[in-house]
């Protein structure tokens, strides 16, 4: 019973305390609904006159979300438009007519949830004191479901009365929060169509991304070639050439000659085997990802922990993103963030192999200021993954990377 009074006093609260978008939106169904009415003369006013309904939706997506446990994401598109194109849109889109939907449910409903479950109550005591000083009261003005007139009834119905209003506050009350949380999700979700048109544009924007990626990819390694390992192997032609002229006339002189084109095509190999890491490490092949990692945290400045795991290997374009990840976030931390410590933890978790590296620097990470963390983000996307920084000032960064490994 203790337990039960608890729900029902914790879901009054909540339903008390939604009254701060309950009201909000039972009073302006009527301004929304004029404004609507004028929306041909109002249209290039539309996106601000929209902007107070979006803010009341998402405080209750935030709000059903906690009660139900899993987040209601909004449905608004990222990439807006300007001008009446804007307002055109937002006329044709459904969450606008979905979120005016839910005002009016919600406006009603939720008023009457929250008068229902604070009155009850007071109504319990209310109806349990009855037998005490029904006697006393004016003719016909006490009942508990009739007037009251006669000690029988007196002393039944004023508890039946209690026993239903109590049981009401155990039962129904916490409903009343579950149902106004499911009426949110239902209304203020994205829709199917919504929801796959979202995926489209961000299928598109990410294998954009990777496009460009792979193209500036490319362009590093042809440079790299271009400037480095085909530099050097002509070098070292020209060297052969000399040499295989001098032979005859001057035997020492073509010697030195084979040794400097004998160092140099040393060097060419060394640049290439550059390059070929660059494309994929071949510490992967051979130790696989949980040794490359190490390899990665032995050759930093600072102590990393490292929490690795070391069951099963993942796709081989899957253990070269995770690399490049791990590797461009230490090389982060030791550039910039003036860490003591990090850690680095690599999870296989079903079709998903999770990244986390953090570090206890002075934070302030932002993908939008440099070029490292952008690119982890367009690595990540190019595999459909999803990437998160969190990094606020002095409280060190954590950067979290989910890449879909399922075979």
């Amino acid at each position: 019973m203790t337990a039960a009074l608890r729900r029902s006093a914790e879901a009054t609260g909540r339903l008390v305390g939604a009254l701060r978008i309950t009201v909000p939106a039972l009073f302006g169904v009527a301004p929304l609904l004029l404004f609507l009415a004028l929306m041909v003369v109002a249209l290039p006013w539309l996106p601000d006159a929209v902007k107070p309904l979006r803010a009341l939706a998402n405080a209750e997506r935030r709000r059903a979300g906690q009660v139900l446990g899993r987040e209601i994401p909004e449905p608004y598109p990222r990439r807006e438009e300007t001008g009446l194109g804007e307002a055109r849109r937002i006329v044709r889109s459904p969450a606008l007519w979905r979120d005016i939907a839910w005002m009016v449910a919600h406006g009603y409903t939720g008023l009457l949830m929250a008068v229902m479950a604070v009155g009850l109550w007071p109504a319990i005591p209310y109806a349990a004191s009855i037998p005490l000083w029904w006697w006393a009261a004016p003719e016909g003005s006490v009942s508990a479901f009739v007037d009251l007139h006669t000690w029988p009834q007196a002393l039944t119905l004023p508890f039946l009365q209690a026993g239903l209003d109590l049981a009401a506050l155990l039962w129904l009350v916490p409903r009343f929060v579950r149902w106004q949380a499911r009426l949110a999700e239902v209304l203020l979700r994205p829709t199917r169509r919504t929801s796959l048109t979202e995926r489209v544009e961000e299928l598109t924007e990410t294998r954009a991304e990777a496009l460009e990626a792979h193209g500036a990819e490319l362009r590093r390694i042809e440079r790299d070639l271009h400037d480095g390992t085909q530099a050097q192997l002509v070098a070292v032609a020209l060297r052969l050439g000399l040499a295989d002229r001098r032979f005859d006339t001057d035997p020492d002189a073509a010697r030195a000659l084979f040794l400097e084109a004998r160092d140099g095509v040393e060097e060419a190999l060394t640049q290439l085997r550059t390059v070929i890491r660059g494309v994929y490490p071949p510490i992967l092949s051979d130790r696989g990802l949980a040794g490359a990692v190490r390899a990665l945290a032995a050759g930093q400045h600072i102590p990393v922990e490292m929490d690795l795991d070391e069951a099963g290997r993942a796709p081989a374009a899957v253990e070269a993103a995770a690399y490049f990840v791990v590797a461009e976030a230490l090389t982060n931390i030791a550039k910039h963030s003036g860490a003591r410590t990090a850690s680095v933890a690599v999870r296989r978790e079903g079709a998903r192999l999770l990244i986390r590296v953090r570090d206890d620097g002075k934070g302030g990470a932002d993908a939008g200021r440099g070029s490292g963390l952008a690119g982890i983000r367009r690595r990540v996307a190019a595999l459909d993954g999803t990437t998160r920084i969190d990094s606020p000032d002095g409280g060190g960064t954590t950067l979290e990377a989910d890449l879909p490994c399922g075979s």
